[in-house]
């Protein structure tokens, strides 16, 4: 196997999602599996998810959708993004759940399911406020009228999403929920299936947009939305990039390293090698900010990363050996988490997990 390969915690993965259901004991679990589970791997995160107490399973293309049902996973699947008219005749077929949002969407979506003899769950997604997808709420009474008028579409759910519920104010959010509950009600005589609204943020801050189904996300991978949000549950990392020394070497004072020679040596030093880049998804931001933990030390990166190689100093004292294990991040201190690694890039923790590509071997542990 490569030496850089990404560990995923599958028992990590348990104890979050059980944590979930500790603050949420009544609540059906959406289980958020887009963009690979978050780069996780979405077929064993969906097994472990669905083995473990979750009910559906979320995503965002049709080759995410199919690629759970070729793995022989039944459960209720929610699509989370909007479809062309040419794509939706595959989501009937594959039964999903999706969000949609428009008179014109349901009726392709009744077109389809009259066309294969099927009847589709539908979710509307109602814009209280994230402004990117959903119906206004005056709307909602009127679509729910014409699912429920359909004979080849049901009312699966009635949906919203938070922009800022891992913030510290929570009045937008609360200001939010008030909307969503106004669209429920002018819909509640359609009785829809699940009323959910609670991502990661809101799942923690905001228990009274927890309705019957919550959607966690980056939570049940070990990360908070941001910094913002309360630390109060044990969340434990998922994902930890590993990898080796395959170079090392002592250089002098005033030596330089990687392209650019944008570091030179301030004393005599030992400089490690590490196969893994840009390329694998260690950010090129890194270059001479990032660190690593060797052998219980905190190594900084120094040096540009490269496309599949980056360098660190070791220290002039030190007895590392090839090949000894690095930890890139997700392990424990002195490693780096992916919170730390985006703080460092101006970024968030799920982008630092989604970009590690696939060229990265997965290993699963704690099955």
């Amino acid at each position: 196997m490569r030496a850089t390969r990404a560990l995923i915690h599958i028992n990590h993965f348990i104890h979050n999602l059980q944590l979930v259901r500790s603050q949420c004991p009544q609540q059906a679990i959406c289980v958020a599996v887009k963009a690979d589970a978050y780069g996780h791997g979405a077929i064993p995160l969906s097994q472990a998810a669905l083995q473990n107490g979750a009910t559906h399973l979320a995503v965002a293309t049709l080759e995410e959708a199919a690629q759970l049902r070729e793995a022989g996973l039944s459960a209720p699947i929610l699509l989370f993004s909007l479809l062309t008219p040419e794509e939706i005749p595959e989501a009937v077929s594959l039964h999903l759940q999706p969000f949609e949002t428009s008179a014109r969407g349901l009726e392709l979506y009744a077109q389809a399911s009259a066309a294969q003899g099927r009847r589709t769950g539908i979710h509307l997604k109602v814009d209280t406020g994230m402004g990117r997808i959903g119906c206004p709420p005056e709307q909602v009474a009127e679509l729910a009228l014409f699912i429920h008028q359909s004979p080849h579409l049901e009312l699966a759910g009635l949906a919203t999403h938070f922009p800022s519920a891992d913030e510290e104010d929570p009045h937008y959010t609360q200001e939010q929920v008030g909307r969503f509950q106004m669209a429920l009600q002018s819909c509640a005589s359609f009785a829809p299936q699940q009323i959910h609204a609670a991502n990661s943020g809101a799942i923690v801050a905001h228990p009274q947009a927890r309705f019957t189904m919550v959607r966690p996300g980056i939570m049940l991978y070990g990360y908070y939305p941001s910094h913002d949000q309360k630390r109060h549950l044990d969340l434990k990392p998922v994902m930890e990039l590993r990898s080796k020394l395959v170079h090392i070497k002592r250089i002098k004072k005033g030596d330089t390293v990687s392209y650019g020679r944008s570091w030179t040596a301030p004393h005599e030093t030992v400089i490690g090698t590490i196969p893994a880049g840009y390329a694998d998804g260690y950010n090129r931001l890194l270059s001479n900010q990032g660190w690593v933990a060797v052998n219980g030390r905190q190594c900084p990166v120094v040096g540009r990363v490269c496309m599949d190689q980056f360098m660190v100093d070791l220290g002039p004292q030190a007895q590392d050996e090839l090949y000894d294990d690095v930890v890139l991040f997700g392990g424990d201190a002195p490693a780096p988490s992916a919170e730390d690694i985006a703080d460092l890039c101006q970024s968030i923790s799920y982008e630092v997990t989604c970009r590690i590509d696939k060229r990265v071997p997965r290993v699963y542990e704690g099955l």
